[in-house]
């Protein structure tokens, strides 16, 4: 049996709780006052601002120095800040790379380098050792060659793979468009890229990294005086010029709507994002209002008036968000999601009905009270925090920030009213001046010119630069593929060619193969058997991942994961149209689906352009202007909703038997970018045919 002393504590909260009247709002409670503890800044012999939050419920600490320079405009090198960043932890003079990271990881701590900044992080009783490590990487970066060259590639490898995500090729684009001639529109491409040099990155660092300006944060459990100690016996011997200083903009501010496209062929969806810079910093006394505004338009979850409008009213997309970016180099704000071709133009409309709806009207008060309510919240939680505490301490010296900015923090975000959100929204927000960003199909083209003006679309290319327009071919199709075909064949005339194909009975092509995700080399085997035979196998470590083949009227391929899988009577229909060693000898009689697109700019080159149709898969090859022989290759199958897309290049052509192959063989599938390099092609041997089966 229950005691009564239980039965009241049960039972008297359900009878209090029975007579609250639902109907009623409850009134906020009074903000409470926020005693934040001072970290403690000092400075350092040679200048260093030190901040220290000190923290000893666990046994970790951790140093983040960050550089007092502001960033500049790299322009025809854009990506030499990353660069720099990625080659900073790659050895110094007294530890290559991996004694670096084994040293490292022996004592359990954690080393990361930005294009401004470098931490440490790790348990106290190895703090001395994880500053050597730290002192060693700030002072004496060696930046190997080797591994500049590794990281050299790896970035083309991820620049192919940009090329194919909508999402980064919307952001280059917004970024460009917003901050011409400013650092944030800075977007490395391949020809910034092959620009930069190792004695570009050594430059950089030395130019960048210096105490003059710079800033350590140290958190965890230390003391002052221990902090002091190691601040100088590690940090004060470091030395460098003045940091780097300049007036940096606020932005490109539109007259009117801009419409900026980027082609994604074969695209079911369109990446949309409508954005404008805006004249605010970090700190200002605006940017509290202009946060719960954002919260209220789009940033804050499935009840924003974003969410409400686009996805579940109108279904157009799974989300759609409002992205509030204040920074002390530049602001702006971003709205954007992913929406089917169908919807784009009904998408743009919705988004700029309700930025033009926010800055006509107040807002309710049941969305002021929930988003302040939930910004409260996350700033208590923020507050258990230690790291939270320097880095309070960091932006009011860097923002020239009030002694009690954050202190006030509650304050004033209940003072925030509808008056005050009206005012911000008509201070710096716009449905009539922004850039708005597309990438998708060209079928929705059309429908874009409504939202500017004069019913202009700009260009842009997967890194945001203007595209080259598209030249009429001055010769057909037909043209095209007998020029590539002579051309590859090294032959003078058709029936030369069509004399020296018949003596190949079967060519087997072998194949190095890396990528970054794999850490393993790969190996490809392809074979061609005439006359409408074709194998392909992937091999690694001991193991055959996928093969697949076609003998002209049946094939299947077979991987690990679902087994062997027959081609459909559709696939085989779609194969058909484009086997063969040069399967452009039978587009005339295959019925495979030609034409001609115009000349177009392959990495600085003229180029042809043919589009192919098999019914299964969409293809566009480029072949150059000059040489004929084919450069680049992008095929897009739809599968639903589902778009598969990869991308191949072929370059450094040699002549194997009176026939000219590529020798490097690229081939990208979204993320996973394949660098490829032959090294046995043999005509007319012994092929195991059995072997692909």
């Amino acid at each position: 049996m229950k005691s009564i002393s239980t039965f009241i504590l049960v039972a008297l909260p359900l009878f209090i709780f029975g007579q609250i009247d639902r109907s009623i709002r409850p009134l906020p409670a009074k903000a409470p006052e926020i005693n934040i503890k001072d970290s403690e800044v000092f400075t350092a012999s040679n200048g260093i601002t030190v901040i220290l939050s000190e923290n000893h419920k666990l046994p970790r600490v951790s140093f983040d120095l960050v550089m007092g320079s502001d960033p500049r405009i790299e322009g025809s090198k854009a990506g030499l800040s990353e660069m720099t960043a990625s080659l900073l932890l790659s050895g110094t003079k007294n530890r290559s790379k991996d004694e670096l990271d084994n040293q490292k990881d022996y004592i359990g701590a954690s080393i990361d380098a930005s294009s401004n900044s470098l931490t440490l992080s790790c348990l106290t009783k190895h703090v001395e050792k994880g500053l050597t490590l730290m002192q060693d990487v700030l002072m004496n970066a060696s930046f190997p060659q080797s591994e500049f060259d590794r990281i050299k590639k790896q970035n083309e490898s991820n620049l192919i793979s940009a090329k194919s995500d909508p999402g980064t090729m919307a952001d280059n684009a917004e970024r460009k468009v917003n901050f011409p001639g400013h650092p944030f529109g800075d977007v490395m491409t391949e020809s910034t890229l092959k620009s930069i040099t190792r004695e570009d990155v050594v430059n950089y660092y030395k130019n960048m990294f210096t105490p003059k300006g710079s800033y350590l944060v140290i958190v965890g459990d230390i003391t002052k005086d221990q902090a002091t100690s190691l601040v100088e016996k590690y940090f004060a011997t470091w030395t460098g010029g003045e940091a780097y200083k300049t007036q940096i903009g606020s932005g490109s501010f539109n007259k009117g709507n801009r419409v900026i496209f980027v082609k994604k062929p074969g695209a079911v969806q369109s990446v949309i994002q409508v954005s404008f810079p805006m004249n605010i910093r970090t700190g200002d006394k605006n940017q509290l209002p202009l946060s719960v505004l954002n919260g209220i338009l789009g940033g804050g979850g499935f009840g924003t008036r974003l969410m409400q409008n686009l996805r579940e009213d109108k279904a157009y997309t799974y989300g759609c968000y409002s992205s509030l970016n204040v920074t002390e180099n530049g602001s702006w704000l971003s709205i954007g999601g992913n929406f089917r071709n169908e919807v784009t133009d009904s998408a743009i409309t919705q988004i700029l009905f309700e930025l033009d709806k926010i800055t006509n009207e107040y807002v309710t008060d049941e969305e002021l009270n929930l988003t302040k309510s939930s910004m409260a919240g996350g700033f208590a939680r923020s507050l258990e925090r230690p790291q939270t505490i320097a880095r309070f301490a960091l932006n009011m010296i860097r923002n020239n920030l009030s002694k009690d900015y954050y202190q006030t923090y509650l304050k004033r975000l209940e003072a925030v009213d509808k008056e005050a959100i009206l005012t911000m929204a008509q201070t710096y927000f716009t449905a009539k001046n922004c850039n708005i960003v597309v990438v998708g199909n060209e079928e929705i083209l059309e429908k874009l010119k409504v939202f500017d003006g004069d019913g202009k679309i700009e260009l842009l290319d997967a890194f945001g630069d203007q595209v080259k327009a598209i030249k009429p071919a001055s010769i057909s199709k037909e043209k095209v593929i007998e020029g590539y075909l002579l051309a590859v064949t090294q032959s003078a005339s058709m029936k030369e060619l069509s004399k020296k194909m018949k003596k190949v009975k079967s060519v087997e092509k072998k194949m190095d193969l890396s990528t970054a995700q794999i850490p393993f080399p790969l190996k490809s085997t392809d074979v061609w058997i005439s006359p409408a035979s074709e194998g392909q196998k992937l091999e690694g470590q001991g193991m055959v991942f996928q093969k697949s083949y076609f003998d002209g009227s049946a094939g299947a391929s077979t991987d690990m994961q679902r087994g062997k899988q027959e081609l459909t009577a559709e696939e085989i229909v779609a194969k058909k149209k484009s086997v063969g060693l040069f399967p452009e000898m039978n587009y005339s009689t295959s019925g495979m689906a030609v034409e001609i697109i115009g000349i177009e700019d392959i990495n600085g080159s003229d180029a042809y352009c043919l589009k192919l149709n098999d019914g299964e898969t969409e293809t566009f090859d480029y072949y150059d202007v000059k040489s004929m022989l084919k450069i680049k290759s992008v095929s897009i199958r739809k599968d639903g909703e589902d778009v598969m897309e990869s991308t191949t290049t072929y370059a450094d052509y040699k002549v194997i038997e009176g026939l000219l192959f590529p020798h490097t063989v690229n081939v990208g599938f979204g993320p996973m970018q394949f660098a490829g390099k032959v090294t046995q092609i043999t005509l007319n041997g012994k092929i195991d045919f059995e072997g692909f089966k």
